[in-house]
């Protein structure tokens, strides 16, 4: 009945703000555009004060925080969402309405278990920000300690948010099943496993020292780099759902004027900004996945050389080496052109089936990338390379793999922060570089000597074991070639066994027989000539004779 209620008040948001009207018609099965033609909610006319991307702003609010993050997915992706909509759904980044503060002090007082007067010499009551998971409020830090003075910012999780998002992930999950149920596109897609995968998510980005740790291994990544400055966490006055953390002050990269006011290297910026990504991804393994624009800033100090700032830690995402090495060879085979490459290598990875025709497959994905590299590089969708290569692999039956869909939703979100900032950014000779050198550290000469160096302690450590383990192995190995042959001749006995109980119901059957046609024949020889006694002789060893054959 929840799902059932929550269904309906999606139905009521969709009339209400007339979303329908986004929906493209024409694209649509038949039967589907006659009923959206035939819906009572027709009879309503559209809103006329409210633009199509207000519209969709307010209703994605009215639904709560998984539509709100939608949005903001939504919001950095001008290559596929028009502009006038792009611009509307940027308010989903700080325009989300409060709660009170009163109960947020309240909140910070019960997990910190000290009045707020003893924590911060300064509380601000106006939240400096407003998520849909959580907002912040601006202090200032007090007592004897090093941390003294300090402004900071604290984060409080909206009260009773974990209900609603129960609700609307137990709904995803019902509409997910329906999906698989009926569906053959459907089950391709795993929707359960990457619901499933989207709870795990949101409910890390409800315990906010999830959150602070994610932020202390960015901070510690990037401590002695220029790229990237993670603020400092304050674990002190952190628990589940509250975090301290200092204070910044930059340009949030959405203000695309104010970082020109300040001759900010516009294209530094924007490559600097791949290079992060591409760090994170391939050298640590854990990347910052919630990169939209209200989580981003920059630093206002050099801006000819620009430095990031990154909040909201939430959401990060990690890769295995075998993920990463199949992702580095894709995009090298990408840059390279190499189609067949391209396409063996989804094939070793298992995203499409083994019984794939490479060379099928990789002439799919030439028809659909050759006219897109016709293009100057620096006019390349990277991301409409991935949409089309998606929508081409999905006749060969490739399956959505959860464990990458945190990492395509934020190389489509760098790409379109990237093209806001700088739009002619190069993304495939930024990254190509990057991707080479890490291929040679990673398998080159140095790689191996380091790895051997690395495995050379252990090795040591074990090598006086190694007589007693070969001596084990080898009495293992005799012992089981003498299970081997004992299990051989059971196997013989057993044969034989079976044979001569074949050959005994053979027997029984014909002995059978033969009483049964031997009785038939006596009885019927007082009434039967000799010809009909013969032929039902000659009739009846026929049958004995197949029964033997048998």
């Amino acid at each position: 009945m929840g799902n059932l209620w929550r269904l309906w008040k999606i139905l009521f948001i969709f009339t209400r703000y007339r979303l329908d009207a986004l929906v493209p018609t024409d694209q649509l099965p038949l039967k589907i555009r006659i009923l959206l033609w035939l819906a009572p909610w027709r009879l309503s006319p559209v809103p006329g004060k409210l633009s199509r991307g207000a519209r969709l702003r307010l209703a994605l609010e009215a639904l709560g925080p998984i539509f709100v993050k939608f949005g903001q997915i939504l919001s950095t992706r001008p290559d596929l969402i028009p502009e006038d909509i792009v611009a509307e759904l940027k308010n989903l980044q700080d325009n989300v309405a409060p709660f009170p503060t009163e109960t947020a002090l309240k909140l910070i007082e019960e997990q910190l278990g000290q009045p707020i007067s003893e924590m911060f010499a300064e509380f601000s009551e106006k939240p400096l920000a407003a998520a849909s998971i959580a907002q912040v409020y601006a202090a200032r830090l007090f007592g004897e300690n090093s941390e003294a003075g300090k402004e900071v910012v604290v984060k409080v999780v909206r009260p009773g948010i974990e209900d609603t998002i129960e609700r609307d992930l137990q709904l995803l999950e019902f509409m997910a099943i329906l999906l698989v149920k009926y569906s053959a596109e459907g089950r391709r897609l795993k929707p359960v496993e990457v619901v499933e995968d989207y709870r795990h998510t949101i409910y890390g980005e409800l315990n906010l020292q999830i959150e602070a740790s994610n932020a202390t291994q960015l901070r510690r990544n990037f401590s002695e780099s220029e790229l990237l400055y993670m603020p400092e966490v304050y674990w002190e006055y952190t628990r589940n759902k509250v975090m301290v953390s200092e204070r910044i002050y930059g340009i949030p990269v959405a203000n695309i004027d104010e970082l020109y006011a300040q001759n900010t290297n516009m294209k530094l910026l924007a490559e600097r900004g791949v290079e992060i990504f591409f760090t994170q991804v391939f050298r640590d393994s854990f990347f910052h996945a919630d990169m939209h624009p209200g989580n981003i800033f920059v630093s206002r100090e050099n801006p000819s050389s620009p430095q990031y700032i990154a909040i909201d830690c939430g959401i990060v995402g990690s890769l295995t080496d075998e993920d990463l090495h199949y992702l580095a060879m894709n995009l090298m085979a990408f840059f390279n052109q190499d189609y067949h490459q391209v396409a063996q290598l989804h094939v070793d990875s298992g995203w499409v089936p083994p019984t794939t025709k490479v060379h099928e497959f990789a002439a799919s994905i030439r028809s659909v990338c050759e006219p897109i590299f016709e293009k100057p590089l620096s006019e390349i969708s990277f991301g409409q390379v991935l949409i089309q290569l998606f929508a081409t692999a999905r006749r060969f039956n490739m399956e959505v793999q959860p464990q990458l869909v945190l990492l395509q939703k934020t190389l489509l979100n760098i790409e379109g922060l990237g093209r806001q900032l700088y739009p002619d950014l190069d993304l495939w000779t930024t990254a190509k570089p990057y991707l080479e050198r890490w291929m040679r550290e990673r398998f080159g000469p140095k790689a191996a000597w380091k790895e051997l160096k690395r495995q050379l302690p252990g090795w040591v450590e074990k090598a006086p074991q190694i007589p007693n383990l070969m001596h084990g192995a080898l009495t293992r190995l005799n012992h089981l070639d003498e299970n081997q042959q004992k299990m051989q001749e059971q196997l013989e006995v057993l044969n034989a066994a079976l044979e001569a109980q074949r050959l005994q119901k053979r027997h029984q059957t014909l002995g059978i027989m033969i009483t049964v046609t031997g009785g038939l024949l006596w009885w019927q020889s007082y009434a039967l000539a000799l010809p009909e006694i013969a032929g039902l002789s000659i009739g009846a060893a026929g049958l004995i004779w197949l029964v033997l054959k048998s």
